[in-house]
Order: C-alpha cells, then structure tokens, then sequence
C-alpha cells in the first residue's frame, strides 16, 4: 500500500511521529538548529529580566531617597530653631519708662524721657547703691556741736543741717521733696506727705507734722514745719544723723552735754523743769531761778 494511503488512516496522534519519520534528513537538521538557536533567546530572556529589574532598581531607590528627604525635612520643619539674638540688630535708644525698673534717672538723664509723676511713682527705688564718697558724706558721725536738746528731753539736729549734708553729697539741685497728697490741717497739727527724690529716683517717703494753734496765717508756717520735719525722717534711710535714733547713743550725750534744771517764766515766775545743754543757758520768757542748781542725768 502506498504510503499517502496509508497515513489516511493513521491517527491524528500519530501524524507529527510520521511525518517526522517521512521527512528529510535536512528537515530535521534545520529544525533541529532553530531550536539550538531559539535556546539562548529563551536564555536571554530569562537573562534579560534580572537586567531589566536592575535597571529599574535606581528609579526605585531614587524614589526612596526622595521620600527619605522629605521625611526629613518635615522632621526638621518641626524641631525648635535656636532663639535669634536681637541684640546684634542696632535700635534706637528708647526713652526710660517712668516706673521701669533700673539706674535710669528719667527726665534728668534724657530730656525727652515722659515725665513722672512723683505723687504716686516709685520709680528709681532701690535699683543702685550711691558711690562710696556720697555714701561717706552722708553717714558722716554728727559734730556733738550741731546737736539740740528739746525741753522735754529729745535730741534733734536742726533742719538745716540736713540740707547742707544732702547739699554736700549730691550738690543743690540733686535732691528734693515731692508732695504725696494734699495738705491735712487738724485742730491741732499740720501735716503732709512727702517724697525723697535724690537725682530722679525715688528714695523715702514720710509724714511730716507741726503743731498748729489756728488762723490762716499759721497755715503756712506750719506747713512748712511738717515739709522740714518729713525731710529729717526720710534722711533716716540715707543714714543721715542715724545717731539721733541710737538709745545708747542718746544716754551718752545726755550724761555727757546736757542737763536737767528748774527755769522760772520771768512775767508768771511758773516754774517748770526743762532739758538744756550745759554750754547754753535757757532763753527768754524761762530764766533760772537764783540758787537753783542743775543736775545731770546719770
């Protein structure tokens, strides 16, 4: 039977196996080289995918990196920045307030500073100690000879010298005293709050009172009574006459420059006892009595 008959009735399986078997032997050569070469195209796919995978790779991790940084940079935005000096900006010179704190000294150091209200300010108070020359001008022991007895037995340096010591510490015009309120008038007595004010800074405050017997012409001189006695107790906290205050001190200088007598009013001849210093004799209306001897305070 012929061969084309005889693949009739072959079965479809068995075709491809017959035809390869009636095929040529170049056929199977040929086919058998485009496989061989097919081969390392698949090799080189197989290859190519690991190549392809790293050339993807950089992209990948440029991404990252630029994830990396902004991850960063967000990290940064939310840290603390480092305070900024501002003092190396150069800015104006700003006027001294009137009740800030520090060794300004308001409208006598600058001219243009806002004026301040010495009834109520404090502005100055305690924010630098004086240089020793006023300090030892103003704690200076006190002459025996500038100090004064009352009647009554209190010592008393007299206005005036207080005047000359804080003229001699801070020169005329370096200090002054700042009323705090409205003059007071009582039945008997006047007084007035004042202020110590020594080159624009505040530095005591006292009530100074005088005796008053009535009419308006008293009015004044009393006044001015209770501006002087205010002024010798502010002058307690410079340590001016800071003597006057000592007990022990007082016992001393009374034993030692006073003495206790009976005097006579000349036009009464009521007879009273008094305190006077020994090198002073009592001034008139009083006189001592003839005989009457004096005794000192032991």
């Amino acid at each position: 039977m012929p061969a084309q008959r005889f693949l009739r009735y072959v079965p479809r399986t068995t075709t491809s196996f017959v035809a390869a078997v009636s095929r040529p032997a170049s056929t199977s050569t040929s086919t058998t080289s485009a496989r061989a070469t097919a081969q390392p195209t698949r090799s080189a796919r197989k290859t190519s995918t690991p190549a392809s995978h790293r050339a993807n790779s950089p992209s990948i991790s440029s991404s990252s990196r630029t994830a990396q940084a902004s991850t960063s940079s967000t990290v940064a935005a939310r840290a603390p920045t480092a305070p900024i000096d501002d003092t190396a900006v150069s800015q104006p010179p700003q006027p001294p307030l009137p009740d800030a704190a520090g060794p300004a000294l308001g409208p006598a150091a600058d001219p243009n500073a806002p004026p301040v209200d010495w009834s109520s300010s404090f502005h100055g108070l305690s924010t630098t100690r004086f240089s020793t020359e006023i300090a030892n001008v103003l704690m200076t022991p006190i002459n025996p000879q500038d100090i004064e007895i009352k009647p009554d037995g209190i010592l008393y340096l007299p206005e005036i010298k207080y005047r000359r010591i804080l003229n001699t510490a801070f020169g005329p015009g370096g200090w002054g005293l700042a009323p705090r309120g409205d003059l007071t008038v009582g039945e008997k007595v006047v007084s007035r709050e004042f202020a110590l004010v020594v080159q624009g800074r505040y530095v005591a405050q006292a009530r100074g009172e005088c005796p008053y017997f009535g009419g308006e012409d008293g009015v004044a001189t009393a006044g001015e009574g209770s501006k002087s006695n205010a002024l010798m107790r502010c002058c307690k906290d410079l340590g001016v006459a800071s003597e006057l205050w000592d007990p022990r001190f007082i016992r001393q200088f009374k034993q030692e420059h006073c003495r206790e007598v009976w005097i006579e009013h000349v036009v009464t001849k009521k007879k009273r006892q008094i305190w006077l210093r020994k090198d002073c004799p009592p001034s008139y209306p009083y006189a001592l009595p003839a005989g009457t001897a004096s005794r000192t305070v032991r």
